[in-house]
């Protein structure tokens, strides 16, 4: 069994933390987040109005190359309306990956929906186009423009595939297949900000994309998420049911369907704001970090994931692919008693009580990922 003594060493080394405990990823505020919190309480607009919900969602409109973006409280809540405006409703099938966070699943089932399971590619850890293809052709039918699942008989109604970690999967082929199956695509880029594919951003590539703000994530809100669009309309409606599908009105509470309250309070938003402010500062300093981690470990012969092909990645975690599972727990143990945050991958959702009923595929490299992977800390070195 390998001694890891040295790689526990060199990260210490790189945050510059000779004993202290090294978290996996911190957020870092260097830049005008007290200015803006304390306008927000100079001002009283501390809730879901007031002007920084408008320029945040403005400027990731901007940053991403969106038409529109609209600002949820949280990713998840993000991804729970995405599939409301898709049409996903009781009974309907959503295909993902198992190798996601738990939040992919739960929000296809508050719209009553099962995910159905499909495996990713070694290269990306995202959903595979090879698999959801293969998938397809053996289960489904097309009928009526319907994509209708002949094992179960239900519709297979959208597809969320994950970036994971950062990493852009073959979203422009998953896009491809969904188009001739007639299934609704939804990118969950939560993990992506600042990541690239073919050069164009994470989360631009579906009529709806969405992303998180959470403490952990490259950028924060605190709490927060984001839906990117193309098609202002699909905008607008994501909107009004954000707010409770509050009609316009000058004193009246008038609202005309069942809506949510998935609005994101304006304090937060002045922190996104700020965040947003250095997020190519942060990106690059994280880059640097990949590329000495890569050098490190290549040099003693321990495999680091890097972008795949055609990506840029924003390197929100990295990570490591060892050789077993053994391996793995290992190496799990000897940094967590140093003091050196480490993670494996989610456990697969597909293993969890609540879906292990559900359907899936074949799920080799999702298994052979899930026993070898492990995040190490990734905190901005800023």
């Amino acid at each position: 069994m390998a001694n890891f003594k040295k790689t526990i060493q060199y990260i210490r080394q790189v945050f510059n933390e000779p004993e202290a405990f090294i978290p996996l990823h911190a957020p870092v505020f260097s830049g005008n987040e007290k200015k803006y919190l304390n306008e927000c309480i100079d001002t009283t607009f501390v809730s879901s109005v007031g002007k920084f919900v408008d320029q945040f969602e403005t400027k990731i409109a901007i940053y991403t190359g969106s038409t529109k973006a609209v600002a949820c409280v949280n990713g998840t809540n993000a991804l729970h309306l995405a599939l409301v405006l898709s049409g996903v409703e009781q009974n309907h099938e959503v295909i993902t990956q198992p190798l996601t966070f738990i939040a992919t699943a739960n929000a296809i089932s508050y719209c009553g929906a099962k995910p159905v399971f499909v495996d990713v590619d070694k290269e990306t850890m995202g959903l595979s186009p090879d698999a959801l293809r293969a998938f397809l052709n053996e289960h489904c039918e097309i009928i009526n423009n319907n994509c209708i699942n002949k094992t179960t008989g239900n519709t297979i109604k959208a597809c969320v595939p994950m970036h994971t970690f950062g990493h852009p999967c073959r979203i422009d082929e998953i896009k491809t297949i969904c188009e001739q199956f007639h299934i609704a695509l939804i990118e969950d880029a939560a993990e992506s900000l600042g990541s690239y594919y073919k050069s164009k951003h994470t989360g631009t590539f579906a009529p709806i994309g969405i992303l998180s703000f959470n403490g952990n994530k490259t950028i924060t809100t605190g709490g927060g998420g984001m839906l990117l669009f193309n098609d202002e309309a699909l905008a607008t409606r994501a909107k009004h049911l954000s707010t409770q599908a509050k009609t316009s009105h000058p004193w009246a509470f008038l609202h005309d369907e069942i809506g949510y309250n998935y609005r994101m309070p304006n304090i937060n938003a002045a922190i996104g704001l700020a965040q947003l402010e250095k997020l190519n500062e942060i990106i690059k300093a994280k880059r640097k970090l990949a590329h000495k981690y890569a050098a490190f470990f290549t040099d003693n012969k321990i495999d680091y994931f890097v972008e795949p092909k055609d990506a840029q990645s924003n390197y929100w975690l990295n990570c490591l692919v060892l050789k077993n599972k053994e391996e793995r727990d290992s190496f799990l143990e000897e940094t967590n008693k140093k003091g050196v945050m480490t993670r494996p991958v989610w456990e697969l959702i597909n293993r969890l009580p609540m879906f292990q009923n559900c359907m899936c595929g074949d799920l080799s490299n999702t298994e052979w990922l899930a026993d070898r992977v492990v995040n190490i800390p990734s905190s901005s070195l800023l």
